[in-house]
């Protein structure tokens, strides 16, 4: 809601903000602190505002007009309603709200408005890339879906192709190699400020960042436990949960941003930001109940779908909090206008390994059992050093010590 003393021409800006971005509603005859001093010719303003707005907008948004009476004064409320013939124009120029001002859009946002208007995604128009190769999306396909054969008519019918407008932006997201932003991913050590391992996946196939953005999670929150013949992955992060995050991030994000989804690796949990926050037409509340989806990028989505690295109807948040279900700890949730966060905690903190110790570990992979000076020289470390290696896996649980003297020995548990 706005408040106006009277219809200067100004208020078309906030006409704009309304039909653009929302329905909003505008009261004449009434202070910006919200204290009413009314207005003397009802009939008059209403025809003013009607001709203002029949004259200055393009194209003339649905709108009412009505008297109301407030503390006894009468007063003119103008309704606008979000309209679907974006962008609606003041002067040829959009506008949205910022707090309470109307701001001008930038290029992108108009981009956005007039996609909208057209009813159109921005994976559905035509690529500015039109010489692209698909070797990993045709690997995928033979591989999940059973696809022998790469062909135009099987770019069609993913929606990658049209006779009209060549390759779609949804094909250069999923070419072998792009001019579009990517995922950053960063261990980090015992602050932000100590980046121990960086992995940027960027101008590449989304399918090819997700199973970058995977390796990078399997090298620091997973590792096998070898008790007699039976190896045993354990996970400090729920993969499905992971997968879920990041197969989201990028059917979900815009694209049309020059920023890149960021993966932050700490030792108590696993964060991903994607661009864009949540598409226009769903709440927060709808968002973390799973029962509405409104797809940003739907050709994208459906890949990923046929490829079964999601579901396509919005249960992504419901399938990251169901790998948590025996956990103590829960997944958060964040959302501001340009970024969406999902947080997820390492399900037992004192498993998050250190790059050291994660290699430590690793040197009792197929059953060994170590003697100290033998987990030293594996190393290549000091004998302080590897002293306190072995103490720090022993004081997690993730090793046993047998023994006493030279006689001790070490092994996973």
């Amino acid at each position: 809601m706005e408040f106006k003393r009277e219809p200067a021409r100004t208020f078309l800006k906030t006409v704009s903000a309304f039909a653009n971005y929302g329905t909003g509603e505008i009261l004449f005859g009434v202070e910006d602190d919200g204290s009413v001093t009314g207005v003397e010719d009802v009939a008059h303003m209403r025809l003013a505002i009607e001709n203002a707005l029949n004259d200055s907008m393009s194209p003339v948004p649905r709108f009412s007009i009505e008297r109301r009476v407030i503390s006894g004064l009468p007063v003119v409320a103008l309704t606008v309603f979000e309209g679907e013939n974006k962008p609606y124009l003041y002067r040829g120029k959009a506008y949205r709200r910022n707090d309470t001002a109307d701001v001008e859009v930038d290029r992108i946002e108009f981009n956005r408005l007039v996609l909208e208007g057209r009813h159109l995604t921005f994976d559905e128009v035509s690529s500015k890339e039109q010489v692209l190769s698909f070797e990993i999306l045709g690997a995928e396909l033979r591989e999940r879906v059973g696809v022998e054969t790469m062909s135009t008519d099987i770019l069609r019918t993913l929606g990658l192709y049209t006779a009209g407008g060549g390759y779609s932006n949804a094909a250069a997201m999923l070419a072998d190699k792009n001019a579009l932003p990517g995922i950053d991913v960063v261990r980090f050590g015992s602050n932000i400020s100590e980046i121990r391992d960086r992995e940027r996946f960027i101008g590449i196939s989304a399918l090819s960042q997700l199973h970058g953005a995977l390796d990078m999670y399997r090298k620091y929150y997973q590792y096998e436990v070898i008790d007699g013949a039976l190896r045993t992955t354990r996970q400090m992060v729920p993969e499905e949960a992971f997968r879920e995050a990041v197969a989201n991030a990028l059917i979900h994000r815009r694209w049309d941003i020059p920023a890149n989804i960021q993966i932050s690796m700490e030792s108590g949990s696993v964060t991903v930001s994607s661009p864009g926050g949540l598409p226009s037409g769903i709440t927060f509340g709808e968002y973390l109940s799973g029962h509405v989806s409104v797809l940003r990028n739907p050709i994208i989505a459906n890949v990923f779908y046929r490829l079964d690295y999601v579901e396509i109807f919005g249960t992504g948040v419901e399938r990251i909090m169901a790998a948590y279900d025996e956990m103590p700890v829960k997944p958060q949730f964040s959302v501001s206008d340009n970024l969406l966060t999902v947080e997820l905690p390492v399900i037992d903190q004192g498993m998050a390994l250190t790059l050291e110790e994660g290699r430590a570990l690793s040197a009792f992979a197929q059953g060994r059992v170590l003697s100290r000076k033998e987990f030293e020289d594996m190393l290549g470390v000091s004998r302080a050093k590897a002293g306190r290696l072995l103490n720090a896996l022993v004081a997690r649980g993730l090793v046993r010590r047998s023994g006493s003297g030279r006689a001790t020995r070490y092994a996973t548990r």
